[in-house]
């Protein structure tokens, strides 16, 4: 297994880890946790935790095209340290976009979001490059 692919699994990770503050906001803001209709109880989230929820659906959202251009990388470049390089960077990225999102740092989300976006391309570009 790749480093690459490594790092697939550790977003994947990230992407369901963050939903630790959705529930534990929808604790503190409902005295319960709704596991009969949780979406409907995360719908009234406010603060941090309809960030949380925010970050998770949007990191859910970047983990089908992140896996994509791994996979891709992997299948049709040999330029493994740069695969490996991109992939790790592209978490160590989101990692932070996750803090910028619970943090309510607007601005500096986007500019993470972007980055982490140009890593996916570059990883799709990978195979033109070697």
């Amino acid at each position: 297994m790749t480093l690459a692919i490594i790092c697939v699994i550790l977003f994947l990770t990230l992407a369901y880890g963050v939903r630790w503050w959705v529930i534990r906001g929808a604790i503190a803001q409902d005295g319960a946790y709704d596991n009969n209709h949780p979406r409907i109880q995360q719908a009234g989230l406010t603060g941090r935790a309809a960030r949380a929820q925010a970050a998770h659906h949007n990191s859910l959202e970047a983990f089908a095209p992140f896996a994509a251009a791994v996979l891709v990388a992997q299948g049709y470049s040999d330029l493994d340290v740069w695969r490996d390089g991109l992939a790790v960077a592209f978490v160590a990225v989101r990692l932070v976009y996750v803090q910028a999102y619970l943090g309510d740092w607007g601005n500096g989300r986007s500019l993470v979001w972007s980055l982490g976006f140009l890593i996916i391309i570059a990883l799709f570009c990978l195979p033109l490059a070697g």
